[in-house]
């Protein structure tokens, strides 16, 4: 992946500010961006949602990539005392600091934090609204790697709306589900550090969330995937938040989740401050490269692994099986 292409990326979407149900410019940006990829075409559903695939060759999808346009912002409402309300998580401890509620970059009829939209120093991106927007630069980097590599694939790639008051976007997605049922759902996150996961040591295969568990399938897949392409990784249960696969396993989905981790997530700084977000572009990096290889050549079921490795662990022990039983 082009060190300088990414980057640009990153910095076109970061820059274009975003809010739920506000996701307008955001998903005009995203559509430009598409219509330049070989091989991808995209469409807007019903409820507002992004929908790109990729398509070189005969080879059936197997893969949904998703990721979220929005970010907790404020948006104009005539029923607030002020005529602002603040859509998406944030603690009342720093909503209610006066110096945060004046730091807002209004846009209309929404307003962002009034912090960096992008900046690059340190190996790390900053800017307003890393989540989810970094895993949005994630998909349209793999959709055109693929084209530049001129892989022989079909990939989806899903840009929701309104993830961050409830998943709405992707809740409307999975009822309608356009895709074929053998796909899976992979989720594209940005997530606060636990569980020992640190920045700068590869993407997160998540266990799960605050809410579920994913798919033991995709994630062993994503795993194994990692492992024998040697890309870093790292493997945790992220429970500090919840992501859309939560809401597609909810749905009967397969579904698996992976994470850049997210520092000062929702823009929560120190000392009760409205700092901008930041990612560690290795990490981003990585994930590309994991998300490539699973398109182009897969871990085997793990589940088929695991019963060939039992299997051949009593073909071992079968001697030792028998002269017990005959000792009894």
């Amino acid at each position: 992946m082009n060190h300088q292409r990414l980057l640009a990326t990153c910095r076109r979407l970061l820059e274009t500010p975003t809010a739920p149900f506000h996701e307008f410019g955001m998903r005009k940006v995203l559509l430009a961006e598409l219509k330049r990829l070989p091989h991808v075409t995209s469409r807007i559903d019903a409820y507002g949602n992004l929908i790109a695939t990729y398509r070189k060759g005969k080879k059936p999808a197997r893969y949904v990539l998703g990721a979220h346009m929005d970010h907790p912002a404020w948006v104009r409402d005539d029923k607030a005392d002020d005529g602002w309300t603040f859509l998406g998580w944030v603690p009342d401890s720093y909503l209610d600091q006066p110096a945060n509620r004046k730091r807002r970059k209004i846009h209309r009829d929404f307003a962002t934090w009034d912090v960096e939209t992008f900046a690059y120093r340190d190996g790390r991106v900053h800017g307003v609204a890393c989540d989810d927007l970094i895993g949005c630069a994630t998909i349209l980097s793999v959709l055109s790697e693929l084209g530049r590599l001129g892989i022989d694939a079909t990939v989806h790639g899903v840009f929701t709306r309104a993830e961050e008051v409830g998943f709405l976007g992707a809740d409307e997605l999975a009822k309608t589900w356009p895709f074929p049922k053998s796909t899976t759902f992979l989720s594209l996150e940005t997530s606060t550090p636990r569980g020992g996961a640190e920045h700068g040591k590869g993407p997160v295969i998540r266990v799960g969330d605050r809410l579920s568990v994913f798919d033991d399938v995709a994630t062993g897949m994503l795993v194994a995937t990692a492992a024998a392409a040697k890309i870093p990784h790292q493997r945790v249960l992220l429970d500090g938040g919840s992501c859309e696969a939560t809401m597609m396993m909810a749905h009967g989905i397969p579904s698996a989740g992976i994470s850049i981790l997210l520092g000062n997530y929702h823009n929560l700084g120190p000392r009760n401050r409205i700092e901008a977000e930041f990612v560690d572009l290795s990490d981003v990096k990585a994930l590309i490269k994991l998300l490539l290889a699973v398109v182009e050549k897969p871990a085997p079921n793990p589940r088929a692994t695991l019963r060939k490795r039992i299997g051949a662990l009593a073909k071992k022990n079968a001697r030792h099986r028998k002269q017990a039983d005959r000792s009894r």
